[in-house]
């Protein structure tokens, strides 16, 4: 349901005013990561109210020289900002100031119907990991895949083999009720990589795999609607793109709460 239509401008201009300064940015891009177990110091204990989950891996090699986790890419702005527009605009009532990291084998996931991860393309699981996330997904989750590209592809496909076998990724059109679950988004065009400019495609795994069922995941390829959060208050992404990454997250938010 939709009780209001928020013109895409007006969606930034609330952003603007409603973020504050978020006392726990305190692992900026650059400035040293703690370890997983620091990370998880900061999750937000369970209360009912919806909370951001972000899932946690053992990255392939990143071919960089320092560590990099991969999968922490725009964390905790993104997130962060994500929830401050969820709560100025819909009903849903979030955490605004914690989000919380989980591995994928940890059972407190289950407490949780919406889960994202970032970079896929570097993403792995060990055995425990892939048996909890297939029951988490088949029990009623929803998982979010963002920012991959290109090659990146081959890494996720073979991933989502090993994690749904009998199921099969298929492309979804902009008619998809998750494209209008709060915000009716009639078309892609226009939704593009915020770097490399590529054409955003969207894909989709069913339950049952069939189309008129309940999406398990969403995978956003060629897009990266993470940093679009992660830097809507700043200028640095065009604010057409932001937009679009809002409403796309929005909208995945609501879909999954409803179904």
């Amino acid at each position: 349901m939709r009780p209001w239509t928020i013109r895409a401008a007006w969606v930034a201009a609330v952003f603007l005013a409603a973020a504050a300064p978020v006392e726990a940015q305190r692992f900026g891009r650059g400035q040293g990561f703690p370890g997983f177990e620091d990370f998880e110091r900061f999750n937000a204990e369970y209360s009912g109210r919806f909370t951001f989950v972000r899932l946690r891996y053992e990255p392939l090699s990143s071919g960089f020289r320092r560590r990099d986790f991969m999968w922490d890419h725009d964390y905790p702005r993104a997130e962060r900002h994500l929830s401050t527009l969820l709560e100025e605009l819909t009903t849903v009532v979030p955490h605004r100031d914690s989000t919380n990291i989980l591995a994928a084998d940890d059972p407190e996931l289950f407490k949780f119907p919406i889960a994202y991860l970032s970079e896929p393309g570097f993403w792995t699981m060990n055995e425990a990991e892939t048996t909890n996330l297939r029951a988490y997904l088949l029990k009623g989750g929803f998982l979010i895949f963002d920012d991959f590209e290109r090659g990146d592809w081959f890494n996720f496909a073979e991933q989502m083999r090993r994690l749904l076998p009998e199921h099969r990724l298929v492309q979804l059109e902009p008619d998809h009720p998750i494209f209008h679950a709060f915000y009716d988004i009639d078309s892609f065009e226009g939704f593009r990589h915020p770097y490399s400019g590529m054409q955003s495609e969207f894909y989709g795994v069913f339950e049952d795999n069939d189309p008129a069922k309940r999406l398990l995941v969403i995978a956003n390829y060629n897009a990266d609607i993470g940093e679009s959060w992660e830097w809507s208050d700043t200028g640095f992404i065009p604010i057409d793109l932001t937009n679009q990454a809002y409403k796309l997250g929005i909208n995945y938010i609501v879909y999954a709460m409803t179904h």
